[in-house]
């Protein structure tokens, strides 16, 4: 198994011209093009003394400079660390602090908020989305890195950190093997080839644009329609010279908003891809509706990469994240004993494979906790396994609601809501409660025009729902909280209505 920055290599030379990066508003930057930057990245690596096992530590706008620079590190044998351009100095304190990163790559309007970082420790420098930065800089002047670290395949490749909604964020350390044991089966469950252009308008400091899409790009030999963001219009502008496209589910929600919209207008794709979240049901039987194409949903996390999909060929199912990928064993158990439970029945996503992490960042009891003693990782999510063997994700171990001694799964219920006249979309969580211990309480968003009541939707669920599992409180709101990949946060949400219960339920 080669490594993913060894089979990017090995494209290259192979297709050497063929663009890699196609952008609208700026020239496009073929292999060759792709691989000499590499080449002068990891000499500007060498130059400010980054040595395999180092971190590098890049908080930067989304550019063809950023992957290459991610393929620089992996070159010399270090680790590559994304951080969100959203995080705060704080947040850019701790990570700086628990991963001690050897260079620190920032945006150049940022670098006077980190100039006071630099120290003999950490060397800081720039990179724009356009290109701009003294990392390009001296990338124009020293001498082009030849030959690459012979990286092991169980050496750390990069350090992921979790959102850390319950605690101090968590760095997941992903080796080499993680990532080109998760790109080769993604590669062949999903057809992906060299004749593939992808359009890419994810962000590049998470799993799903950078380990899934650039990755597979990469590896492959295909072509990325480089867009900094996602915008509905230039997606459907791009489709006729486009074949997949990968996408957060308020991707697939705004591109239903336009009559654009057609069977005509995505004739020559060839795939639809929705993850990072879950997908509305009702989006899904939309999208086909409109199109013809049945998005693929598909199911993954920071600590695993991808663990299962639905199928290429074969029923995509609404609702439901497919079976697990080659290599990769999926199992439901017992939340309290760890013993696996029948088929049917709800209980904590566990995975094993060459997908999964190496572990946690200098948390080491940590890690040990979220292990079982045959190697299963428990992922936090919690699901079921049907009949047809597709896996259904009903929620987070943590969102679960225990309301009067019995467990409330906030999809069942969320499902019961969502199918009602007039609403969007919905949102369970628990909320302390003096007779329950929680409370079931949903945040209900409405559809343009429709006019909802709390207590008529609470009147609604009766008889759909046993007693404890009806809400004790609606919300109606505009709109739910969600992070930059699109998934709902319920953390939110449980402080903003945290004294609810204290006022007067509705319904």
């Amino acid at each position: 198994m080669q490594t993913i920055y060894q089979k990017f290599v090995s494209v290259a030379e192979a297709l050497q011209g063929k663009p890699l990066f196609k952008r609208r508003e700026a020239q496009d930057l073929s292999y060759t093009d792709t691989a000499e930057l590499v080449e002068r990245l990891a000499g500007v690596l060498d130059a400010v003394g980054v040595a395999p096992g180092d971190r590098v530590a890049v908080q930067t706008g989304k550019s063809p400079e950023s992957i290459a620079l991610y393929l620089a590190v992996l070159q010399v044998g270090a680790i590559f660390l994304p951080l969100n351009p959203a995080y705060t100095g704080g947040e850019i304190d701790y990570f700086i602090g628990d991963a001690a990163p050897r260079l620190f790559v920032c945006d150049p309007a940022a670098l006077a908020d980190h100039a006071h970082r630099k120290g003999p420790e950490l060397a800081i420098l720039t990179l724009g989305t356009s290109g701009g930065g003294s990392l390009m800089e001296r990338a124009a002047m020293v001498s082009p890195r030849q030959g690459a670290h012979e990286a092991d395949l169980d050496e750390p490749a990069a350090i992921l950190y979790t959102s850390g909604t319950t605690g101090r964020s968590k760095g997941a350390i992903l080796t080499h093997r993680n990532l080109a044991s998760n790109c080769e089966a993604l590669l062949s469950e999903w057809r992906f080839t060299a004749d593939d252009r992808l359009i890419h308008a994810l962000p590049i400091f998470h799993t799903h644009g950078l380990f899934v899409a650039a990755n597979m790009v990469l590896c492959a030999g295909a072509t990325m329609l480089f867009e900094e963001k996602f915008d509905p219009e230039v997606a459907l502008d791009l489709m006729p010279e486009a074949t997949v496209l990968m996408g957060v589910p308020t991707f697939y929600t705004r591109l239903l908003k336009s009559p654009r919209l057609t069977r005509e207008a995505t004739a020559g794709m060839r795939l639809f891809v929705s993850g990072s979240a879950p997908l509305l049901a009702e989006d899904h039987r939309a999208f086909e509706e409109r199109t013809g194409h049945a998005i693929l949903e598909r199911y993954g996390m920071t600590e695993t990469c991808m663990i299962a999909s639905n199928p290429y060929e074969g029923a995509r199912i609404p609702g439901a994240v497919g079976m697990a990928l080659p290599g990769v064993s999926l199992r439901v158990t017992d939340r309290a004993t760890g013993a696996a439970l029948p088929g049917g029945e709800i209980g904590a996503v566990e995975v094993k494979g060459p997908n999964v992490f190496k572990g946690y960042w200098n948390m080491p009891e940590k890690t040990a906790q979220e292990f079982r003693a045959d190697g299963f990782f428990i992922t936090g999510d919690l699901g079921q396994i049907g009949p047809d063997g597709y896996l259904r994700i009903v929620g987070r171990d943590k969102d679960l609601v225990i309301s009067g001694g019995f467990n409330v799964y906030p999809k069942e219920v969320e499902e019961a809501i969502d199918a009602l006249p007039g609403v969007l979309e919905s949102a369970v969580i628990g909320v302390r409660h003096a007779d329950f211990g929680e409370g079931v309480t949903a945040i209900v968003v409405p559809r343009p025009g429709a006019d909802l009541e709390a207590a008529a939707i609470v009147n609604a669920l009766e008889g759909q729902l046993a007693r404890y599992k009806q809400p004790k409180h609606v919300v109606i709101v505009g709109e739910l909280p969600r992070n930059v990949m699109g998934k709902v946060q319920k953390a939110e949400l449980r402080r903003t209505y945290a004294d609810i219960f204290t006022e007067e339920p509705a319904g």
